[in-house]
């Protein structure tokens, strides 16, 4: 129990009875300790909850926003909204939505400029691994012909 207090406290703010119980568990009642269990039972299954953590990631995202655009609501209204993505076709399709934006933004000229995306990142580890695999291709076919250097100069 309180590895799951000592969790939630990081995220969230905790209430008068849980403080309690962290200072004088010993001194609290029968009924006190009850409810305490029921709130941490609780505050475990939020912790292992999908539902629950996207709930906080909006939250926060709404939080940051409404005080950066200086207003108040929920962020995913309008033009902006949470979808979920059920299987692969659907992760790459908004993968490539997503790599596409500062393109079609005019922030970029192609995926190679796209500085605010992870494409760019994915085109030059395939370079890098597509280099790395041709240069042991060739390697096995002619060994020999690797470079040698001299011992002395």
């Amino acid at each position: 129990m309180d590895e799951v207090v000592e969790r939630w406290l990081q995220l969230y703010k905790g209430d008068k009875l849980i403080q309690k119980w962290i200072v004088f568990r010993a001194e609290m009642s029968k009924a006190e300790l009850q409810k305490t269990e029921k709130i941490i039972q609780q505050w475990r299954e939020r912790l292992t909850s999908i539902s629950w953590f996207m709930h906080g990631v909006n939250e926060t995202i709404a939080w940051m926003a409404n005080e950066e655009d200086n207003c108040k609501g929920r962020f995913w209204e309008g033009r902006f909204k949470s979808q979920a993505l059920l299987d692969e076709q659907a992760l790459l399709i908004c993968m490539a939505y997503v790599d596409l934006n500062p393109v079609r933004a005019g922030i970029a000229d192609d995926l190679i400029d796209s500085d605010f995306t992870s494409i760019q990142q994915r085109i030059f580890d395939f370079v890098n691994i597509k280099n790395k695999a041709e240069k042991n291709s060739k390697l096995k076919q002619n060994p020999d012909n690797h470079e040698k250097k001299p011992i002395l100069n």
